[in-house]
């Protein structure tokens, strides 16, 4: 049985006491589910959410990780850090990352071993642009980040991993991605995984869908056979948006 798994994804939204309100809502709000749920607030307010959610089932992971364990790069985030304030999940690779930051398939390939390497979770985000998917190039630029990204790992590193597929085309464009196309790429997702490595691996990794989920589609979505949760962008930042995002997973 695959993990279910919600995330929010705070980008860079949110003051400490804006933080602290919407935690409370969330933690007073949070329904019985089976799935996981976490939330990615900014890097200054890691260590209060940590300590706040310290009696809650949600968990605090972070946005991003440099690759380095230590040294002069000025305004990045080591491995150690986040685990020395009990965060040892991170997300990384978003389409934000990649389009503003120029993070390249062989960065990221970096940034994932170091975290593999320090027995952290990678929440491993990847997926095509607008031009991408009217040029029919979608499931080649999807096999290409998976393969640059993680296909260098070990199986065994594999349990530590969660896939966050990203349709950019399907975000702020005005263009809609249906549930039928979220399913037809997670499962062309898990047969990839699988020709790289076993069928198993490919069977027991969640794979999220991170393409503008609503308390509107969520269900919809989430009922499809191999979509296992989302990565939740602006409805994670309302408290009912995302519970009921949460509840919609079951």
């Amino acid at each position: 049985m695959r993990t279910k798994i919600v995330a929010g994804n705070w980008k860079m939204n949110k003051t400490a006491r804006e933080t602290e309100i919407l935690l409370n809502e969330l933690s007073a709000k949070l329904p019985d589910t089976d799935a996981e749920v976490m939330v990615a607030p900014t890097f200054v307010n890691l260590t209060d959410a940590v300590r706040q959610l310290e009696s809650s089932a949600i968990q605090v992971v972070a946005q991003n990780m440099h690759f380095a364990d230590n040294g002069a790069y000025t305004g990045e985030i080591a491995a150690d850090m986040l685990l020395d304030i009990e965060v040892d999940t991170v997300i990384l690779g978003h389409s934000e990352r990649r389009a503003y930051f120029h993070e390249t398939d062989e960065l990221l390939a970096k940034k994932v071993k170091q975290a593999i390497e320090k027995n952290m979770r990678v929440i491993f985000c990847f997926g095509e642009e607008l031009n991408d998917r009217k040029a029919g190039k979608h499931f080649d630029v999807v096999a290409k980040q998976l393969k640059n990204g993680l296909f260098d790992l070990p199986e065994s590193a594999w349990a530590q991993i969660v896939l966050a597929y990203e349709p950019v085309w399907a975000i702020g464009t005005g263009e809609t991605a249906s549930p039928e196309q979220a399913q037809e790429m997670h499962a062309y997702i898990r047969k990839i995984v699988s020709d790289a490595y076993t069928n198993s691996i490919a069977q027991k990794v969640s794979i999220l869908y991170g393409g503008s989920v609503k308390p509107g589609n969520a269900a919809e979505i989430f009922s499809k056979p191999d979509v296992d949760g989302g990565l939740i962008g602006g409805a994670s930042l309302v408290g009912d948006d995302f519970m009921a995002i949460v509840k919609a997973i079951g």
